[in-house]
């Protein structure tokens, strides 16, 4: 039903939870096969995801959105595609409301057109991180723009028509949420919960990163023009 696909870069402490978590949907059957394609990791990256039984692909130099296209061409043995990041952790029982909603679209007429993403959450205590999570979920509802942590869960048809991920060196996960456009967007109950810390990051790298995506998202300036804002 589900392949995976994870771009990772030197990610073997993230990888080791990301994967653990698709483990009872690999057993149930809804996943299919997880490819992960990697930038030229120099730590165990490799030999987790050789440990899982993961399908390898190293790409070294290539920036997120390239690994994520590769990888979508590698894919053989799912109908859906389910983006994820490394750092990404799906909370349990996930699989069962994908599920539901990609029998849900095989059942209407614009169903294989309908996208999937889920409520985005961080590990990270603390005031900043709660703050975070409420902005992304404004922006997600009313722009219908997801963040990559959020993953994407997209019928393989309706990627191919989309053209799949253009290669960008960032905003790669606003550029193709922009082109599925918010009405075809559903966003499920279950987290993403990300290991990311919205408080490691600089004030004036947060403020242009977070311009950026302003501007791609409410503005609908081209991911492309913006991402030499984002830095």
């Amino acid at each position: 039903m589900i392949s995976v696909v994870i771009a990772t870069d030197n990610s073997e402490t993230e990888l080791v939870h990301a994967l653990s978590a698709l483990v009872p949907a690999a057993a149930e059957g809804v996943i299919r096969e997880v490819i992960i394609v990697d930038a030229g990791s120099s730590d165990n990256t490799e030999k987790v995801a050789d440990a899982a039984g993961c399908v390898w692909a190293s790409c070294p130099g290539t920036s997120r959105s390239e690994r994520l296209s590769h990888g979508a061409a590698m894919a053989r043995r799912g109908d859906w595609l389910l983006f994820l990041r490394p750092e990404t952790l799906l909370e349990s029982g996930w699989h069962h409301e994908a599920q539901a909603f990609i029998e849900r679209a095989g059942r209407t007429s614009n169903g294989p057109r309908a996208v999937a993403s889920f409520r985005l959450r961080f590990e990270a205590f603390g005031l900043s991180a709660r703050i975070s999570e409420m902005i992304a979920a404004i922006r997600s509802q009313l722009l219908g723009m997801p963040y990559g942590d959020q993953g994407l869960l997209i019928s393989r048809q309706f990627y191919d028509e989309l053209g799949g991920h253009r290669l960008l060196p960032e905003l790669e996960d606003l550029d193709i949420a922009k082109r599925i456009g918010r009405s075809r967007l559903v966003f499920l109950r279950a987290a993403a919960v990300s290991s990311g810390d919205p408080e490691n990051e600089g004030m004036t790298a947060r403020l242009r990163r977070a311009l950026a995506r302003f501007c791609v998202g409410t503005l609908r300036i081209p991911a492309r023009v913006a991402v030499k804002l984002h830095g």
